[in-house]
């Protein structure tokens, strides 16, 4: 059962969002996707929390409401866009991750990303274009020490759909407080399929994609560039 089973969630979302969080506040406090809030929340009507601030910081405050009214502004004409895409959009986006997110080397396709929302959309784009044997699919996942790993497991098995028995051996990081600060929740997940022709099947729609002829020269600007 995915994430749209999550009764609870989804009404907790749907308050949440009513109270003016934002999504990506929601999908922190509850542990959840984005693109779930984003679905369970669509038809609520949104309008910013105001939040707390020191005295003389109202100036700040104001641009930092305006930004998200911005954010909310945009994310909405984009789902509007995006509300359903065709079979050939869908095919051309998964390329394009893959293209950037994907393994190069042959034998196998393999995705990586902290992004369960990416992680989720490669898995879909996988398994509607290719006949994919579901038995064949592993799943590792990169985790610092300190965090939960069962937590981190049971999470990147019901976003990727592959069983927890199908995981492999996972990787413990010890975290370097010189290089970063931030650790991902639920770490860097690796979807792996051992199949060549699958792979080399990818590649070619990658080449195919980038080297493509008929790319359009000019289009309709997304947002007001004047308010960069």
């Amino acid at each position: 059962m995915g994430y749209r089973g999550k009764v609870v969630e989804r009404e907790s979302a749907r308050r949440l969002r009513a109270d003016g969080l934002t999504m990506p506040e929601i999908a922190a406090r509850l542990g959840v996707s984005r693109s779930s809030v984003s679905s369970w929340t669509r038809d609520v009507p949104f309008e910013a929390r105001r939040r707390q601030h020191r005295p003389g910081s109202r100036s700040t405050h104001r641009l930092h409401l305006e930004k998200l009214r911005q954010i909310e502004e945009l994310d909405q004409q984009a789902r509007e866009r995006f509300s359903r895409l065709s079979e050939e959009a869908f095919l051309a986006a998964g390329t394009a991750l893959y293209a950037g997110e994907g393994g190069k080397t042959d034998g196998s396709v393999r995705f990586a990303n902290t992004d369960a929302r990416m992680v989720e959309f490669f898995c879909r784009w996988l398994r509607y274009f290719f006949s994919v044997d579901e038995s064949r699919l592993r799943v590792r996942v990169y985790l610092h020490e300190g965090l939960d790993l069962d937590k981190a497991e049971g999470f990147w098995s019901e976003v990727t759909g592959v069983p927890r028995d199908q995981f492999r051996r996972p990787y413990r990081a010890a975290a370097d407080p010189s290089i970063r600060r931030t650790k991902h929740e639920n770490g860097c997940v690796y979807v792996d399929y051992a199949c060549s022709r699958t792979h080399r099947a990818i590649m070619g729609l990658v080449r195919a994609l980038v080297s493509c002829p008929g790319l359009p020269i000019r289009g309709g600007v997304i947002g007001n560039t004047a308010d960069c």
